[in-house]
């Protein structure tokens, strides 16, 4: 072992390859070791250096030019002659490792000090010193150059023996002042581009600030601006005067403000609601009802209760008695799909002289669509009902709100809840807007709402509104709505004109019976359509000299063959088969109930998508057949090793209600005493487990499907016989009815005579 005079560093680490000069007296020595301190401690690893130059200074100063040689760990120390110390050394040369271990070390190395220098502004010299270094040794030592690394970093870089291990840790270094280097410029950008947008948005302030001054409109003209039309907007007072505290607001802070924008979104908002607004009313209920039946066929209901109204109302203004908030219409027109309900909402603005204003409801889940959203929020905006009042320009338009079996709930709140407040005409005088803020009158609206299936409107909700039923329309007067309605808008939107096409009524109910069953006209308008398209390519390839006649034959060409067909009587000629009726969001429609048996245990089997009301009732007619066997004609061995299984056709829809229990009871009868179902006749009722029949509802829209199937004879809840009145009388007269109170009555209408059974 050597040993070398000892000079110690306290605020800088020299590496094997650095050049230093140091303000030391070497001596004679022509090396030494230079060991660095790490506090109060020695670091385990120095480097021998060898000196290049001595210089004496001014007074008894020594400067000597050193070059590091290599790492060197330190032993025993003595003292010599002169006192000075010195240590004995274990050289460690450095041991060049495979260029596998080291060469992506080396890439990432270098990639990462170019990064480095490319942020700190390199002028090129140590991209060149760094690109001739070629050993691992030598660069990973080039770490200890850096400026940034603490004095305990440099000294872990110099205890690192192993090249690799050294690379590796020189990598993590320069990587962690990269990484620092770039978010001290990220931060000082920011920093900028804040200072700059700040001051950019400062001078266009100032130039808007010219610009107004120069036009007359500076701040001040513009909060007088806005000052005159809250002035001229005829507010209630309570109104008027959160305006004007908006505005102060607006004054003392100055248009440059952030938050000056949302106050002049807010008084916008607040001019845009026709406060003092109201159209002309027209309260003459014959010209009301004149409108209405030049735009509807039927609907004599819904037609009635608005004349009614209009009547209250002229009555009231005639005899100067003043209005009574609380008297509002809520009508809520419930049925199939294309009845006609959303387009009588015009008809009625037009009967009234109101304005007139559509919203859908279908699918909203948001309270906030209903109430708005607070004034807390980025990008509030008001309610859909403002905004309705906004579109109408008016207090007392007509707002239909469309769809509102189909509103949603879930996180966001539940917009049923907030239609509560809307639709109560206790409650509506003073809606509050949440982002207003302040009380809207909704008394003088006449809203009327629309829905498929009343069921699935909120209890709450369905009460506080007057319900006016759209069952559909019977053949007679779907024939008559096309000819007078459907077809001459058929004929103008198809380009043609009355003289280029005819046909007759006969061919109209031909189009109803056999390719449309609904309860509305839409499928009938789409049929009617695609027959004057055809026309209409005919007149305009080759005009004809005389109108087209559009005939039977002509119908046959144009929409193939027959969509419709009657099948109760196929259907019901095997004995287990019977025809129920059911409502259902399209309508009136007839149900088929299939009951079979085989080997088994005595289970029940049910199939069709059947709701749990329905599941129930089956299971109730099971019942009571069984118990009931004997007076039934039914022997005791029918029911012995059997399983029966109940299926309702069209399995992918799924079904429910509480008014198949008579249809399931007479499917299981005629199943297992042989007799068939009469193929005439139609049923509807729930069943009790002691045979009593309960009420149910939508008889008009069952009638009318019994009819349109072909059926003539329709067996119903006793309890519903007065409901009969609402039935039109064409369809009364071409069916028979039968009110019935007991199972065993309706068994004794629907199913076939056992003699005749026996002998089919």
């Amino acid at each position: 072992m050597t040993s070398y005079k000892l000079i110690s560093l306290d605020e800088t680490v020299v590496f094997p390859g650095m050049p230093v000069t140091l303000s030391v007296d070497p001596g004679t020595d022509e090396r030494i070791l230079l060991l660095p301190k790490r506090g109060r401690e020695y670091a385990t690893v120095g480097v021998v250096a060898e000196v290049t130059e001595r210089v004496k200074l001014p007074g008894r100063g020594f400067a000597v030019s050193l070059m590091g040689l290599h790492r060197a760990v330190p032993g025993a120390a003595s003292t010599d002659r002169d006192g000075h110390l010195r240590i004995e050394v274990d050289e460690r040369g450095e041991v060049t490792p495979p260029a596998t271990l080291t060469a992506e070390l080396e890439r990432e190395y270098r990639a990462v000090v170019e990064e480095l220098l490319q942020l700190r502004g390199d002028d090129g010299r140590i991209s060149a010193f760094l690109r001739s270094i070629t050993g691992a040794s030598a660069l990973a030592d080039t770490a200890g150059y850096s400026p940034d690394l603490s004095m305990d970093q440099k000294i872990d870089l110099l205890e690192t023996l192993d090249v690799v291990e050294r690379l590796t840790l020189a990598v993590r270094l320069q990587k962690e002042r990269l990484t620092e280097l770039q978010l001290r410029k990220r931060i000082r950008e920011d920093v900028d581009s804040g200072a700059q947008k700040q001051q950019r948005e400062y001078f266009l302030n100032r130039q808007m600030d010219a610009i107004r001054k120069e036009l007359g409109q500076n701040e001040a003209s513009v909060a007088e601006e806005y000052r005159k039309k809250i002035a001229a907007a005829g507010m209630p007072e309570k109104i008027q005067q959160q305006a004007e505290r908006e505005l102060s607001r607006f004054e003392r802070m100055g248009d440059s403000n952030a938050e000056a924008s949302m106050i002049r979104t807010y008084l916008d908002w607040l001019l845009a609601v026709p406060w003092s607004t109201r159209s002309e009313e027209r309260l003459d209920p014959t010209y009301a009802r004149e409108v209405l039946d030049a735009d509807h066929a039927g609907l004599d209901e819904v037609k009635s209760r608005i004349t009614e109204y209009l009547a209250v109302r002229k009555l009231r203004a005639d005899r100067g008695l003043p209005d009574d908030k609380r008297s509002g219409a809520i009508l809520t027109l419930v049925g199939p799909p294309g009845t006609g309900k959303t387009s009588i909402g015009e008809s009625i603005a037009r009967a009234t002289g109101r304005k007139f204003v559509r919203m859908s409801l279908g699918g909203v889940r948001d309270e906030a669509e209903i109430r708005g959203h607070r004034r807390t929020y980025i990008g509030a905006l008001p309610g859909r009902l403002v905004r309705a009042l906004r579109d109408a320009g008016t207090m007392n338009p007509v707002i239909m709100l469309d769809e509102v079996d189909k509103l949603g709930a879930d996180w966001r709140g539940d917009p049923s809840a907030a239609l509560l407040e809307v639709l109560d005409p206790a409650q509506n005088h003073a809606f509050g807007d949440h982002y207003l803020d302040v009380e809207i009158d909704l008394s003088q609206v006449l809203f009327i709402a629309t829905a498929n299936v009343a069921d699935r409107i909120p209890g709450p909700l369905l009460d506080r509104m007057e319900v006016i039923p759209f069952d559909g329309y019977t053949v007679d007067e779907k024939v008559s709505i096309a000819r007078g309605y459907l077809w001459p808008r058929q004929v103008e939107r198809n380009g043609l004109v009355a003289d280029d096409v005819t046909t007759t009524d006969d061919v109209l109910r031909l189009v109803v019976s056999e390719y449309t069953r609904e309860a509305g006209v839409r499928q009938l308008e789409r049929e009617i359509g695609t027959l004057l398209r055809k026309t209409a390519a005919t007149v305009a390839t080759a005009p004809p000299a005389t109108p087209v006649v559009i005939d039977a034959a002509a119908v046959r060409r144009a929409l193939g063959r027959q969509k419709v067909f009657h099948e109760v009587a196929a259907r019901t000629a095997t004995p287990g088969v019977a025809t129920g009726l059911a409502v259902t969001g399209v309508g009136g429609d007839v149900l088929f109930v299939e009951a079979a048996s085989m080997a088994g245990s005595g289970g029940l089997v049910l199939t069709g998508q059947l709701g749990d009301v329905m599941k129930e009732s089956a299971r109730i007619a099971l019942t009571y057949v069984r118990s009931h066997a004997a007076p039934l004609g039914i022997p005791d061995e029918a029911f012995s090793g059997k399983e029966f299984h109940l299926h309702v056709p069209a399995g992918a829809v799924p079904k429910d209600g509480p008014s198949a229990g008579v249809t399931m009871v007479t499917a299981l009868v005629s199943l297992l005493s042989g007799r068939p179902v009469k193929s005439t006749v139609g049923m509807t009722g729930e069943v009790t487990l002691q045979g009593r029949v309960l009420p149910i509802g939508g008889l008009k829209q069952k009638v009318l499907a019994a009819h349109a199937a072909g059926l003539t004879e329709v067996i119903l809840p006793a309890r519903n016989a007065p409901d009969l009145d609402d039935v039109p009388a064409d369809v009364r007269e071409h069916m028979r009815f039968h009110a019935v109170s007991t199972i065993d009555e309706v068994l004794a209408l629907a199913l076939e005579p056992a003699v005749l059974a026996q002998a089919a």
